[in-house]
């Protein structure tokens, strides 16, 4: 899946359906996550929810959550 090669139409109905987590810890100013069709992942900031979200393919967001378990995504 090439999520550059999305139509923006479908971006759009997937997003105004999509169901937000947020993680029960991160309070007022988290990364939300809606898990859309297609293997499609959006991340957004709590705090501005009218931005576009990042889009991710499932492997993409795999890779970042599996390096944020490994500890690689820390400030140095």
């Amino acid at each position: 899946m090439n999520k550059n090669a999305l139509d923006p139409a479908w971006i759009a109905d997937q997003l105004t359906g999509a169901t937000w987590q947020t993680a029960s810890s991160g309070g007022q100013t988290c990364v939300q996550v809606a898990f859309l069709d297609q293997g499609i992942v959006a991340l957004r900031d709590s705090k501005n929810p009218d931005q576009p979200p990042h889009l991710f393919t499932d492997a993409e967001y795999d890779a970042f959550v599996a390096g944020i378990q490994r500890g690689e995504l820390r400030r140095p």
